[in-house]
């Protein structure tokens, strides 16, 4: 019994604080890829450049701070508009569009590109898991939105009930 109502609190919990496993980034972290992207920039091979480049862009889409996840949805259309990138770098630099997308709220889009990360990669986990965390998130917002709708139907019915016994 112990362990059902355990697991109820933890079903709860999860629910209405995200339960993602998405992990997150913080300053540090986008200012030490800042500093690889402008040392790469200064004459290193294509490769390290992209590397430093999707690692710069893996942080500021994890980042807590919204203009960074912009910043970082920004560079990676922007890779992505461009020719030349592998077929792995593709699919990952798709993957972290995905994750921008959802750390910015725009959940349709998130679940789209985690989608043709899955036509890429079938079985690739963390695809898998955003996928997840995206429909996850959808189904939260609305039965918030449902929960809203009837409190404020509730208290519509209810003043109404109210002004009517009192006219009475």
């Amino acid at each position: 019994m112990v362990a059902k109502i355990r697991e109820f609190l933890d079903k709860v919990t999860s629910f209405f604080s995200g339960g993602d496993q998405i992990p997150w980034s913080d300053s540090d972290i986008v200012v030490n890829c800042e500093r690889e992207v402008a040392e790469a920039e200064k004459g290193s091979s294509d490769e390290l450049k992209n590397e430093c480049r999707t690692r710069l862009s893996w942080a500021l889409v994890h980042s807590r701070r919204p203009e960074d996840v912009q910043r970082g949805i920004a560079m990676l259309e922007a890779s992505l508009s461009g020719t030349g990138s592998t077929p792995e770098l593709m699919r990952e630099q798709l993957y972290l569009l995905a994750v921008g997308y959802f750390r910015s709220g725009d959940y349709p889009r998130s679940r789209q590109l985690a989608e043709h990360c899955l036509e890429i990669q079938p079985n690739w986990s963390q695809a898998m898991n955003l996928k997840k965390a995206v429909e996850d998130r959808i189904t939260k917002d609305g039965a918030i939105g449902i929960g809203i709708a009837a409190t404020a139907a509730a208290l519509v019915a209810g003043g109404l009930a109210a002004a009517l016994s009192g006219r009475r």
